[in-house]
């Protein structure tokens, strides 16, 4: 049975005290406004839904540890642990991990948005520390997830239809009737803004930008009815592939093209639940700037509720388990002739109203 506090948690994200700073109407000013770190612009989109709020994990020094941070605009954060202090509030998460901060529930929750509420209104002792984000390294969200990436394949029909010919393994001509899913290794989570390191070996390296999302509570056997209870947030993720390792070696099994480490970033924010209007979201990839990928969410062959049904089916789905839901048309071993990454090649991925991402192909030895 799903609490129902921690539906309300995870639909809100935050109270009503805090709404006008989250909702998409007071930030709409940030879409053009951009705050320098990692060597990049890190670009602050208004929120879709109605309230939300932007979480990450960053290192603020130069060896300090990666700390858990609340975005409330283009030009500020806040970091969760030092707010903490200075209220004198005891939290019952780690400060310094997003795992930690979604198996906490309902009280991590709730304690996160009471800490943003006083900070805010000048309340506790001395004013509220708040953060440029210029100079911050922004990491993974979760940068080393407890289990495997979960993947769907095929779920953009265009995408299917585009690979038919491309594809070595002719077996699937038709949509299936069920999703596909298969998984990456932990060790291909990397950063939002981080390099990409290419063996020359593998010089077949693909882009496919996806929609994340993170499950906020333990499910198995979930219905579709109430799948989206158990959404934590949303987040920027690319499923980059080796297609040579993908599909000729190893038996045409996925899983080794698709878990080199570092090839799987994602970030910088978690979007909560609230924050996003599914229906708005577009699925975007552009190389060295020019568009590869742009696709709706409401192309998606199989939609998040019908994803989660289906994963948990016997299968018991984790806090802050990540799955990608699949990636559009427009890969580059389907074109004609075919195109894929090489070093110096820069890869964005956008996820319209959750994040941007922006990682640079680098030749590894």
């Amino acid at each position: 049975m799903v609490d129902a506090i921690r539906r309300n948690l995870l639909r809100t994200g935050a109270t009503a005290a805090v709404g006008s700073l989250f909702t998409a109407g007071a930030a709409a000013s940030a879409a053009t406004v951009n705050a320098s770190a990692n060597g990049k612009q890190v670009v602050v989109p208004p929120l879709s839904g109605t309230i939300g709020m932007r979480l990450a994990s960053c290192v603020l020094t130069p060896k300090g540890a990666p700390v858990l941070v609340v975005v409330l605009d283009s030009s500020r954060m806040l970091d969760i642990g030092v707010e903490a202090r200075r209220q004198k509030r005891k939290l019952v998460f780690d400060p310094g991990s997003m795992l930690s901060l979604i198996k906490a529930g309902n009280a991590g929750m709730a304690q996160v948005q009471a800490l943003i509420e006083r900070a805010l209104g000048g309340n506790g002792s001395g004013q509220a520390n708040f953060l440029p984000l210029a100079g911050a390294i922004f990491t993974s969200p979760i940068p080393r997830p407890d289990r495997n990436i979960y993947c769907v394949g095929w779920n953009y029909l265009d995408h299917f239809e585009e690979g038919k010919a491309a594809r070595l393994d002719k077996v699937a001509d038709k949509l299936p009737d069920h999703p596909v899913f298969f998984t990456k290794a932990t060790h291909t989570m990397n950063g939002p803004f981080d390099p990409i390191f290419q063996d020359p070996s593998n010089i077949s390296t693909d882009w496919e930008a996806e929609l994340a999302v993170v499950i906020g509570q333990q499910g198995r056997n979930i219905s579709e009815e109430h799948a989206m209870d158990y959404v934590f947030g949303y987040a920027a993720y690319n499923d980059t592939t080796v297609r040579e390792v993908q599909q000729r070696r190893h038996g045409g099994q996925w899983f080794k093209g698709k878990s080199l480490d570092g090839h799987g970033p994602m970030g910088p924010f978690i979007v909560s639940a609230a924050g996003v209007k599914l229906d708005d979201v577009r699925v975007i990839c552009r190389v060295n700037g020019a568009e590869k990928q742009n696709a709706s969410y409401q192309q998606m062959y199989f939609k998040i509720p019908r994803i989660i049904a289906e994963l948990s089916r016997g299968l018991t789905l984790e806090p802050g388990d990540i799955i990608a839901t699949g990636t559009p048309s427009g890969v580059g071993f389907a074109k004609k002739p075919q195109e894929f990454l090489k070093p110096g090649d820069v890869m964005e991925t956008e996820i319209t109203g959750v994040g941007i991402m922006r990682n640079t192909i680098r030749a590894e030895g």
